[in-house]
């Protein structure tokens, strides 16, 4: 079940209102509370927040340039279809980065605190494979890659990742639990977990590609399953920069 605007507000923290507006909006379009194909209204969304447009104005310039939202003249804004060709992309150059995200934690070791940390979260996730809580673990997964990147001192690595990845993330949201069970992630996790903690290097980067390459058998599925959701083969050749500010 998709959570509501209002849900997804109320898990965001307190603080900056743009930061926290823009947040949501990602959000909601990733776990597809604001589907592909539906038409946004900046004086809807400002007053289901009880927030003036300005910040509105100022999420839509940053979910536009993610490539989420496309803003078509004298027409509205709208939430773009699912890009298999960004979806790749973005999935190459998150897999490049936490490679080596993994390797230097595993050559340099982890903090106690960090490996204590990583640990627990991935108990807290295998006691959401009993409760089937979908949602629950989808938030870990992204805590579990978080907190490995910003714990072992690689904060630039992160915000890059989290750049590229939303049109990626759509995909990991679909996924779970039916394309790629619960079960296995949880036990990826482990091993690249394991790999690291054992300061084996080959073998912490041998999981990250067996994890993040979990997507590729589980995309074409999703496709056929959900084709209202995806762009047309058609007009497949459409890309959006993957960096906030890149050219197209």
């Amino acid at each position: 079940m998709t959570p509501s605007l209002l849900a997804l507000w109320e898990e965001q923290p307190d603080g900056n209102v743009r930061q926290r507006l823009y947040a949501v909006l990602r959000q909601s379009i990733i776990r597809m509370t604001l589907a592909p194909g539906q038409a946004l209204s900046e004086k809807e969304i400002a007053e289901t927040f009880a927030v003036s447009r300005q910040p509105v104005r100022e999420a839509f310039i940053r979910l536009s340039e993610a490539g989420l939202i496309e803003v078509r003249p004298q027409r509205g804004t709208y939430v773009v279809h699912i890009s298999r060709a960004d979806v790749m992309e973005a999935r190459f150059v998150r897999e490049a980065i936490e490679i080596a995200v993994a390797r230097d934690a595993a050559e340099q070791g982890l903090d106690a605190a960090i490996r204590d940390e990583l640990h627990e979260l991935v108990a807290r996730q295998r006691r959401c494979i009993e409760a089937q809580d979908h949602d629950r673990f989808y938030r870990l997964d992204e805590d579990f890659h978080r907190i490995l990147a910003l714990g072992t001192g690689h904060d630039a690595a992160w915000r890059v990742t989290q750049e590229v990845k939303a049109q990626l993330d759509r995909v990991r949201y679909l996924s779970v639990p039916d394309a790629t069970p619960i079960t296995k992630l949880v036990d990826q996790h482990t091993r690249i977990l394991d790999g690291i903690v054992a300061r084996d290097a080959d073998a912490a980067e041998q999981a990250v590609k067996e994890h993040l390459r979990e997507i590729l058998s589980s995309l074409p599925a999703l496709i056929e399953r959900f084709p209202e959701l995806f762009e047309a083969a058609a007009s497949g050749s459409r890309r959006t920069p993957l960096l906030s500010g890149a050219s197209a």
